[in-house]
């Protein structure tokens, strides 16, 4: 599981400065003042600035800001030495003003010494004439090192920020957070296909059945129908009936589904959408390259400098030290994504990715349904296209040579095992562009499953790119085979669950599957005896790989069986290992049917997990993969409807990809598409997975709102829930392959 951190970069840590403050009262359970002369009646004592020429004036503390700064912190206000206790909500508040207008104030509570953690954090663009903000939250910590700034930097040009009536109240009522969930009648909002099951669930106190309408854009009825109690849905808590309207195959735009006296958002029955979803959720990839500078007249609003290329304030990635006492050498990892919201880089998670867009194309290659062209040269319009190779893998090829730079060199101790991960030495804070990253990066020590995510994805990789570049493709086997007999040598070195640091410690102390998945692929590269050997005499290789969360990144053993099932080879007992993905799709079928929302995934006691939406989408492929082994349409129904969950059809009434339904999730947890803290900077790409419920909810945010959520409401839409809400590689992965099946049904 990924344990990530929104942290502060505080101006004291930032520039050095020397900031005092008097002491602060203690917050009690009545309301309670915590800043010190929030309204300037007494001129600005114990307020700080830096950077800025602040001073009172008329009642308001006034701050000419320096044009040319780069960051939000370049230049701040603010008052330190707060006091908060754990548990107890506070109020903050102000008023501010901008001249001229449209410059942006980056207001937060947070901590004011390391590890400078925000616990509350708002970017209102300012008006000229003052205007009034108020924010509600509760503390996560006891802490007396509490911080309130306001940072201004990052603007061109120079601006007059005002600032007044700063209030930190706390022992004030907690918000009820209530999620807006729309018309009680839930359906995929973006697309059903004219020939596939057409599925909506109904949220109602009815238990007896309920006629049902279906109406096109001008309202007329085009078909009509019952409703099927279902009772109660674990999954929500709420009183629940099916829809079937699948007899409708009309082709149509803007139609809704009218029951129990709600009309549903608008959806369409055609497959266009899935086509540019296809296209999009590979776009994605794009924008998370590091190492490479990112074309607007490629990717329009997300134009951007190249990252960790080491040019100031980069430190870089083109020679990267271990961590201390890890090793005595210096690697070029530049190059590969961007793991998710932050700027780390993890081989596990990469691999997995990697594995999974190769066999997008692959499937294309094999299926009765597929068509590589679809993600062909020229359809993604990256850098490379035009170069007679897939764009789809060129995408793949940027992450598989950073992998391949992270194979410890022949000569060292470990040579052939691959380091876990590199990221910075300190956790960063949010919005902060890559090539605005001034922290140190760091290689961490080489693992088991990180050497074994090579091996595979490098073997894979090996026969797909051959028919384009022999030379990589051999190069690619031959780390490929390099990995492995590293991984045998040293077979349990594993990732310490304790270095999560700067980024996400990505433990996994079994790696028997990891063992598995990399047999499966050289063995299906090479055809050699002793991979097979590997494969056939692995306890996995028998075992129930089809859990009920899914494969991930670190449960490998299914993208072994899906691939030894579908990728032609003389592997004796195939036959069982394609019968064994049927046996798979089987139960997630029936977790499918037996859900009213649809969904093939149904985790132990309801606790959905990090990424949930993402290993919906997975269990997915699954079922999508019995479909291409057995050509039945259960099969193909059943993976066509689960994208109705994530486009919608869920107890939210969200789409959980960006772009795509008339209510999607925007706010992801990013560093750089962080729109809601920065509006200079973009939202996510339209055909960006977030993360989707998860019932830990880790991050402060989710646990002030959500606390006692329900399966399917463990969830916010809002950049700081990083435990709900991020982005990732391996998730968008999965939209990609789905995407790209359920398109080729159409």
């Amino acid at each position: 599981m990924k344990r990530r951190r929104t942290t502060l970069l505080s101006l004291a840590a930032l520039l050095g400065a020397a900031l005092t403050a008097l002491p602060a009262q203690q917050a009690g359970a009545e309301e309670a003042e915590q800043i010190r002369n929030g309204t300037f009646d007494t001129g600005a004592d114990a307020w700080w600035s830096s950077n800025v020429t602040a001073a009172p004036s008329e009642g308001r503390l006034c701050a000419d800001v320096p044009g040319g700064t780069v960051n939000r912190w370049d230049s701040a206000v603010g008052q330190d030495g707060i006091t908060l206790v754990k548990g107890e909500t506070y109020r903050f508040s102000f008023a501010a003003s901008g001249v001229p207008e449209g410059h942006v104030v980056r207001a937060i509570v947070g901590q004011s010494v390391a590890p400078y953690e925000t616990w509350q954090e708002a970017s209102p663009v300012l008006g000229e004439a003052a205007g009034s903000y108020s924010y509600t939250f509760t503390s996560p910590v006891d802490s007396a090192e509490g911080q309130v700034a306001f940072q201004v930097g990052g603007s061109a040009d120079p601006w007059r920020f005002c600032l007044d009536d700063v209030s930190l109240l706390g022992g004030v009522p907690p918000e009820v957070y209530e999620p807006d969930t729309g018309p009680r009648v839930r359906v995929n909002q973006v697309a059903y296909l004219p020939a596939g099951p057409k599925n909506a669930t109904l949220v109602t106190d009815a238990t007896e059945k309920l006629p049902w309408e279906l109406r096109n854009a001008a309202g007329a009825t085009v078909a009509r129908g019952w409703t099927v109690p279902r009772g109660l849905d674990v999954s929500s808590g709420q009183n629940v009936h099916s829809v079937d309207f699948g007899a409708h195959r009309t082709r149509g735009t803007g139609l809704t589904l009218a029951v129990d006296g709600e009309i549903s958002h608008p959806f369409d029955i055609g497959t266009e959408h899935y086509e540019r979803l296809r296209r999009d959720a590979v776009k994605y990839f794009y924008p998370q390259r590091s190492g490479i500078a990112i074309r607007d007249d490629l990717r329009p609003g997300y134009g951007r400098a190249a990252g960790h290329l080491g040019v100031a304030p980069n430190q870089g990635d083109t020679s990267v030290p271990c961590q201390p006492g890890v090793c005595d050498y210096t690697l070029d990892v530049s190059g590969g994504w961007y793991d998710a919201g932050d700027h780390g880089k993890y081989v596990v998670n990469g691999g997995i990715a990697a594995w999974e867009l190769l066999s997008t194309h692959e499937r294309a290659l094999t299926a009765r349904t597929g068509d590589p062209a679809k993600l062909g040269d020229g359809t993604l319009a990256l850098p490379e296209s035009g170069n007679k190779v897939p764009d789809v893998l060129d995408e793949a090829r940027w992450e598989l040579e950073f992998l391949l730079r992270m194979q410890v060199p022949d000569g060292q101790t470990l040579a052939g095992m691959v380091h876990h991960k590199v990221h910075d030495e300190q956790w960063t804070g949010l919005p902060l562009l890559p090539s605005d990253d001034p922290q140190k990066r760091e290689l961490h020590p080489p693992t088991t499953a990180a050497t074994l995510n090579l091996a595979a994805t490098a073997a894979q990789a090996a026969r797909l790119y051959k028919p384009y570049d022999k030379a990589f493709a051999a190069r690619a086997l031959t780390a490929a085979r390099t990995a492995w007999t590293a991984a045998l040598a040293h077979p349990a070195v594993y990732a310490d669950p304790a270095d999560g640091t700067g980024g996400g410690a990505y433990n996994d102390d079994d790696v028997s599957d990891e063992f598995y998945w990399a047999a499966a692929e050289l063995y299906l590269t090479t055809g050699e005896r002793r991979f097979a050997d590997h494969v056939l005499n692995s306890p996995v290789h028998t075992a129930d790989v089809f859990v009920p969360r899914g494969f991930d990144w670190s449960r490998t053993a299914a993208a072994a069986r899906l691939d030894l099932a579908t990728v032609p080879s003389r592997l004796p007992g195939r036959d069982k290992v394609r019968r064994s993905v049927v046996t798979g799709a089987d139960t997630y079928l029936a977790t499918l049917r037996g859900q009213a929302y649809g969904m093939p995934y149904a985790p132990e006691d309801n606790r959905y997990d990090w990424g949930s939406a993402h290993q919906v989408l997975n269990n997915a492929v699954v079922i999508a993969t019995a479909y291409d082994i057995t050509g039945a349409s259960k099969y193909r129904d059943g993976a066509v409807q689960a994208m109705d969950n994530i486009l919608g059809r869920n107890a939210l009434n969200i789409s959980y990809v960006t772009g795509y339904g008339d209510v999607a999730a925007q706010q992801l947890h990013s560093r750089w598409y962080a729109r809601q803290l920065d509006p200079s900077l973009p939202g996510p790409p339209e055909g960006t997975l977030a993360g989707g419920p998860n019932s830990s909810i880790q991050d402060p945010l989710a646990q002030a709102k959500l606390k006692g959520c329900v399966g399917q409401f463990c969830y916010i839409d809002d950049i700081q829930s990083w435990s709900t809400n991020e982005t990732a590689i391996n998730w968008n992965a999965a939209l990609a392959r789905m995407a790209s099946f359920v398109a080729d049904q159409g």
